[in-house]
């Protein structure tokens, strides 16, 4: 436990990935301020410190994990030419899933405050699925100029898809449930190879 008065450091991280321990193991329901401080093992008012509160907080943490991955999908770009392009696709895809985001996804849920707040944060421009989705379009595009993507592909279609479907496996899946990946994995070639 880190002593009164000690500074913390990435405390906003460190809160985040506790947060993230306590809802994968506990679910939403378990989230408190004091059981994220307990698990991050620091002061029990260092996430008020922070955050205006525990909504604040949920939303926080999901605009973080949600720029996270959009900067992920925007790395696309550089592995143009790279790999093939299914294995591009299901990287950037399987990052949606590797940031504890069926958890997340389920707690935004649980706190209409905090979906309130991410909503908003959405439409002012905070990055999201759309951004993701224009990632993965111009990224088949380019490809395409390659030829590495058949000219009978529709690019956005294909995001859309990919987007559509990881959101569903994201909103529909709870810690007990199946591993999305595989079912994103047959998506992604059946969109690509198609």
């Amino acid at each position: 436990m880190s002593p009164r008065g000690v500074a913390t450091p990435d405390v906003r991280e460190r809160l985040f990935a506790a947060a993230e321990r306590v809802v994968e193991r506990d679910g939403p329901g378990a989230l408190t301020s004091r059981s994220i401080t307990t698990e991050a093992g620091c002061a029990k008012g260092l996430l008020h410190t922070h955050f205006a509160g525990l909504d604040e907080f949920v939303a926080a943490l999901c605009l973080d994990r949600f720029a996270r991955t959009a900067a992920k999908a925007q790395a696309l770009s550089r592995l143009v030419g790279h790999g093939t392009v299914a294995q591009n696709l299901e990287a950037v895809a399987f990052a949606l899933f590797d940031s504890g985001g069926p958890a997340i996804s389920g707690l935004a849920m649980t706190r209409p405050a905090a979906a309130l707040r991410i909503r908003e944060s959405l439409e002012g421009g905070a990055p999201g699925f759309t951004a993701f989705q224009e990632a993965i379009t111009g990224y088949l595009k380019t490809e395409q100029g390659l030829g590495r993507v058949a000219e009978s592909i529709a690019p956005d279609t294909v995001a859309l898809a990919i987007v559509g479907t990881a959101h569903h496996l994201l909103m529909t899946g709870w810690p007990d449930t199946p591993d999305p990946r595989p079912a994103m994995a047959r998506l992604v070639a059946a969109m690509v190879n198609g």
